[in-house]
Formats: C-alpha cells, structure tokens, sequence
C-alpha cells in the first residue's frame, strides 16, 4: 500500500472586466461564479491536489516539476491532462487507486449541488468506480483568504493498492 497526500490553493478574483479569474472549474465541474482562479492552467485546485496526492504516493515529481508554470504548453491547459499522466504514472510503478478522499474549502459558491459530479469525473479520468472517491465541501468560517471569498483550498487523501 502507499498512501499520498496532495495540497492545492488558488487565489480568486473577479472574472473579467473587472479581474484576471478565470471560470472556476472544480473536478472539471464549471461552477457558476463571479470569481475564479488565478492561474496558468485551467486552475481547477481539485484536480491539481489529487494529481500530486497520486504522485506523491509513488515518489514522483509533484505537478509543478512535471508541468510548470513556465512552460507555454501548460498555458489555460485542461487539468484532466495532467490527472490522466499521474494514473498512468500509478499504473506503470504498479499500483491502482483504492480510495481518494477530497476535501474542498470554499467559502462560495457551494460545492454540495456538485459533489456527485466531480466524484464522477475523477472516476472517470482515472477509470475507477465512484465509489473509490469522495469528495466533501466545507467553508472556512469566513475566517482568512479562503473564508473572504479570495482563495480556493483543496487536501486530498490517496490510497495505492498494488495492482
């Protein structure tokens, strides 16, 4: 077994005109919202956090060495990508997903209306059942960047089973 712990955080601002955000996608899930990540990739922090749990679990580079910010490539870059290398990373070290536990701080919007789609998503990329993942939602009691509405925070939880 091997167990991994993946960590993501995005500053938030207000979409254009008025702000550089982007549209807040989590768990390839776009989510309605006047704010959304700041970020060279497509900023979605759920999948970001579950790659490098994944990684981390096999003593792999994290998501920032493999794909950087510095490399035009990644530029607005679709999140699932770099979820699907670190499956195949998984695979090839010879471990398969036994359960992922997600948890996603956001003062708003609220994730709950969404959580059934995220889990599915991230099943899907990784060609596991549902029932592999969850994902929670908590708000930070407005309490700091996350609980003022100007950040997105995400820990995710993996577990490895040989294959």
């Amino acid at each position: 077994m091997r167990i991994g712990h993946g960590y993501d955080l995005h500053r938030l601002e207000y979409r254009p005109p008025a702000g550089l955000g982007k549209p807040l996608v989590l768990g390839g899930v776009t989510i309605e919202s006047d704010r959304g990540p700041v970020a060279h990739s497509d900023g979605d922090a759920l999948y970001h956090a579950v790659t490098d749990a994944l990684l981390g679990a096999i003593g792999d580079p994290d998501i920032g060495q493999l794909f950087p910010d510095t490399d035009n490539a990644n530029a607005g870059r679709d999140s699932a990508g770099f979820l699907k290398e670190a499956a195949a990373r998984v695979a090839k070290a010879g471990y398969r997903v036994g359960n992922l536990d997600c948890t996603l701080i956001l003062e708003k919007p609220k994730v709950g209306p969404h959580k059934d789609a995220m889990r599915a998503n991230i099943a899907r990329v990784l060609g596991v059942e549902a029932s592999r993942v969850n994902v929670k939602g908590k708000t930070h009691e407005k309490v700091d960047a996350v609980g003022e509405g100007r950040a997105v925070e995400v820990h995710v939880v993996a577990l490895l089973e040989h294959a």
